[in-house]
């Protein structure tokens, strides 16, 4: 087994062949043409052995792509921080019991999915009393307040809910990314929270399918969370994050 401070390639049909798969839309009508262009332009990005798996018309004047290839390029896993968010995970029981005993009060914690999105599966999921895969939603511990307020939530408002209910958490959700709208309003949230002076005094937490932690970082965020994330482990951080506060 090779040791974990090596670089590290992709793996299709052998170990370190780099094969990847590449899908893709062109504004072309599909044709055998339009295949070989497909094949040269992922030529063209610095793979080799590329073959195109699949062509067919989407659209008028639209073709898509799934194309194979192979890469030369690696990348050392050893120079990339660790994602995961550095928090004990605990039950149920014993968040509420933790919280009682550290914090001595409710948290109270706001959910919602910002700017335009309206999918609500992942603040549900967190928030929500039968919580996910067993794993029960903050509303059903007894040490949080949990306000679900739902899908296409302003910055402008919930930084207003937050400022008006003193947020102890602000959980946001982001399913849709297309042209970066994630990135540009998780990073609106924190400007508007900066600006009206409530920022270092709120948990901001961001989650997607699409969100790590090392995101969530680089947007200012104090943790983040993506796919098949459990409730407990989002309370357990809140929980143990406002614990380290009140000692500092």
């Amino acid at each position: 087994m090779r040791s974990v401070a090596e670089s590290i390639k992709p793996y299709g049909d052998t170990r370190d062949d780099g094969k990847v798969q590449l899908s893709f839309t062109l504004p072309i009508e599909w044709s055998e043409r339009a295949d070989e262009a497909a094949r040269r332009l992922v030529r063209s990005m610095g793979f080799t052995d590329v073959a195109v798996a699949e062509g067919r018309p989407v659209a008028t004047g639209f073709s898509f792509f799934v194309v194979y290839a192979a890469t030369p390029n690696s990348v050392d896993i050893e120079a990339i921080a660790p994602s995961a968010v550095a928090a004990p995970t605990m039950r149920l029981e014993q968040i509420d019991a933790f919280v009682r005993d550290r914090i001595g009060r409710k948290i109270k914690v706001a959910g919602a999915c910002i700017g335009t999105d309206a999918h609500t599966v992942g603040i549900d999921a967190i928030l929500n009393m039968k919580g996910y895969k067993g794993d029960y939603g903050l509303e059903r511990y007894a040490m949080f307040e949990a306000f679900n307020l739902g899908s296409q939530v302003s910055v402008e408002s919930l930084t207003r809910f937050a400022k008006e209910r003193e947020i102890d958490a602000l959980l946001v959700s982001q399913v849709v990314t297309q042209k970066q709208s994630d990135v540009k309003n998780f990073t609106a949230l924190t400007e508007m929270l900066e600006a009206e002076g409530i920022r270092d005094r709120v948990l901001l937490i961001c989650g997607g399918p699409r969100v790590t932690n090392i995101m969530a970082a680089e947007l200012g965020y104090d943790a983040g969370f993506g796919r098949g994330t459990l409730p407990s482990e989002v309370a357990s951080f809140i929980a143990t994050r406002m614990a380290e506060r009140r000692v500092t």
